[in-house]
């Protein structure tokens, strides 16, 4: 009987301590990620996710002619009203681009990035995604695209439960081994 207790209290230790450490380590990597200045690109990468601001940022940077050139990532099925409205924007001061990522991932996205960049002659993007996808997708595009890559998050506020946090830590960390593990593009 004491063999089982020790066990299940050992597991617990272990339990806690892993929950913890993603914890303190997702902290620092992720929600204490290094975000880059706004600064003039080739283009503004909208990285698809969902709509929680970042299309109409990457257009208030193009407004303010941070780039001329907006490139959505339409990762959404076919009837999403919003990237449709998105798709279709007009503006003299900068033209928008809709794809679809092959695959439906930020590797995708990082890959036609660098086929676009390739075609029109960008050395050049600003990525823009939620804050605690920086890291990884920085990771992503730089073993995709040769130019100079920044990164800014959307604007916005993440009010998550201790779970949520958990969970975000856990799945970017989870997509880093991925990336690596898929080696360059």
């Amino acid at each position: 009987m004491r063999g089982w207790r020790g066990l299940v209290v050992g597991l617990v230790c272990a339990l806690v301590f892993a929950v913890v450490g993603v914890g303190v380590v997702g902290y620092f990597v992720y929600t204490e990620a290094r975000v880059d200045d706004v600064q003039s690109v080739d283009a503004i990468i909208v990285l698809g996710g969902e709509h929680d601001g970042r299309e109409q940022y990457a257009m208030s940077l193009a407004r303010q002619g941070v780039s001329e050139n907006i490139v959505l990532s339409n990762a959404y099925w076919t009837g999403d009203k919003q990237m449709a409205a998105f798709c279709a924007t007009t503006d003299p001061r900068f033209t928008v681009t809709c794809l679809p990522p092959e695959p439906g991932t930020t590797r995708g996205e990082a890959l036609f990035t660098r086929d676009l960049a390739a075609q029109r002659g960008w050395t050049s993007v600003l990525v823009i995604s939620w804050r605690y996808h920086l890291p990884r997708a920085r990771y992503i595009f730089s073993q995709c695209f040769d130019g100079r890559i920044l990164v800014r998050d959307v604007p916005r506020r993440y009010d998550f439960s201790l779970a949520e946090w958990e969970y975000t830590y856990l799945y970017q960390t989870v997509g880093f081994v991925k990336a690596a593990l898929q080696g360059e593009c």
